[in-house]
């Protein structure tokens, strides 16, 4: 009795008194509009906040980079002349795909703070995508086919074709295609054969798709898968062998017939002595005593 009489005083208390419950909300949290086309990005708060609450605007593009929309109560330069802002709603008169992101609204007053997000998702239809398709792949290797739209939004699914036939995501469960070994990425556009075969080969278009418009499909191209060309390498190989055969028997019909240049001997270079010539006496031009070349002390004596 004691408890529950404490229980019903105290909701008395609260309902007399009331809760402070700061809140931001919005109407629509995920609005999804076709481009050049306007849209309202709505966003209410309570009364907590006060009269004289400060509401801004942000936007987060799909990489995480955060840039003001509205600011101090005025539309940003890149944003002047298509967004207004009436009460704390943000209208856009005309998206386009870059506006593609979430859109925060900040509340703050009396010493609080509270904020909204809003995804926006602008529809553009994809476009044909662009198709990468090996035109000749050896058997055994790895061949990658890819496909990629880059104007779709939101980003566009692909599908793969083989020769008008769609190629299923998982092959494994459709018997008709049991045993391919492909693998099929729907959300890049990658199509991979790890060990190519000869079974590969055909002709391919890819598809991208999104719920803003029809499908379009790129061009269809083809790839064949060729066993590795065994006799070619041969036939390379000796024809190569001959090219060196012939060089060299070359080299040695020109060598016989004394068509390359000979190979100068080197002669050693004589030695030169040189002799000193005597002071004393004696004739320098030779003669008599000197003519063997020897220097011969002679005695002179003075009286």
């Amino acid at each position: 009795m004691i408890i529950s009489g404490l229980f019903s005083v105290a909701l008395f208390f609260v309902a007399a008194t009331g809760v402070s419950g700061f809140s931001v909300s919005t109407s629509n949290s995920n609005v999804r509009v076709k481009e050049n086309e306007g849209t309202d990005l709505t966003c209410t708060y309570s009364a907590d906040f006060g009269s004289n609450a400060r509401v801004e605007w942000k936007y987060m593009d799909p990489k995480g980079s955060t840039t003001y929309v509205v600011f101090d109560g005025k539309p940003t330069k890149t944003y002047a002349g298509r967004v207004t802002m009436y009460a704390s709603n943000l209208r856009i008169s005309k998206v386009t795909r870059n506006d593609n992101g979430v859109f925060n609204c900040e509340v703050s007053g009396n010493s609080q703070f509270g904020q909204v997000q809003v995804k926006l998702t602008v529809l553009v239809p994809p476009s044909p995508p662009l198709c990468r398709v090996p035109t000749s792949v050896t058997t055994g290797k790895v061949a990658l086919l890819t496909c990629h739209d880059n104007d779709g939004s939101p980003p566009p699914t692909y599908k793969w074709y083989k020769d008008g036939v769609p190629l299923p995501a998982e092959p494994s469960k459709i018997a008709a295609f049991k045993n391919a070994t492909y693998k099929l990425n729907m959300v890049n556009g990658n199509l991979e054969f790890p060990s190519a075969t000869k079974m590969d080969s055909g002709q391919y278009h890819c598809e991208a798709s999104n719920d803003a418009g029809l499908p379009q499909r790129s061009k269809m191209l083809t790839m064949e898968v060729r066993d590795v060309n065994t006799g070619g390498i041969v036939a390379g190989v000796i024809v190569a062998l001959l090219l060196v055969l012939l060089l060299v028997l070359g080299i040695w019909y020109a060598h016989k017939k004394g068509y390359l240049p000979k190979k100068t001997e080197s002669k050693p270079k004589p030695s030169v002595v040189y002799q000193p010539t005597s002071t004393y006496g004696g004739s320098s031009t030779g003669g008599g005593d000197d003519e063997d070349g020897e220097f011969k002390q002679k005695s002179s004596f003075v009286v």
